[in-house]
């Protein structure tokens, strides 16, 4: 059996790497299929701000925690980076307009009806599969990145529906289900 998968192509990942392997890097990530979260939150102003994101994960049960990253460049980072609470929402198919609305402009995330305001008032996306309110224990900054760890406090369950997922820049949702 041969132990080493063959590769199309050799990629180096360093603190050296070059623009191509770096763009590698970003394509290899690009063909991992992602589910699709968004956060959301209140700025220090009390204005609503949100993002989409596809690295949210769960920590760990017993406390309740989930994890996510971002870009600490994200016009939503200073706004993560000073609340104690934010709102973590899962999308399902129906939800594909509401990730596409908070991936774009940062101006236009919030016109319109899909939220209401939720637990310490902060934005509660409509019609989302699930949505968890939780408080911020940890932000542990890493180069240009953070790793944001919340401690879930409440939340909700929506209508069941199939998963939103985002690869390959596209947003796709399950075919067929596998069972062996």
């Amino acid at each position: 059996m041969n132990e080493s998968a063959p590769a199309s192509s050799s990629i180096t990942f360093s603190d050296a790497a070059t623009p191509e392997d770096l763009l590698s890097f970003k394509q290899a990530f690009r063909r991992h299929a992602a589910g699709v979260a968004v956060i959301t939150a209140r700025d220090t102003q009390g204005a609503p701000v949100g993002f989409t994101a596809t690295s949210l994960a769960s920590l760990a049960a017993v406390p309740p925690l989930a994890t996510f990253n971002m870009a600490r460049s994200a016009s939503s980072w200073p706004a993560i980076a000073e609340t104690d609470r934010l709102v973590i929402h899962m999308l399902g198919r129906r939800n594909r307009g509401l990730a596409q609305i908070m991936a774009g402009p940062a101006a236009e995330r919030f016109s319109g009806d899909h939220w209401t305001a939720g637990p310490h008032d902060l934005p509660v996306l409509t019609d989302v599969t699930a949505w968890m309110q939780g408080r911020i224990v940890e932000r542990v900054q890493v180069h240009n990145s953070a790793v944001v760890i919340v401690q879930i406090e409440t939340g909700a369950l929506g209508p069941i529906d199939a998963p939103l997922l985002y690869h390959e820049r596209f947003y796709h949702a399950p075919g067929d289900v596998l069972t062996d």
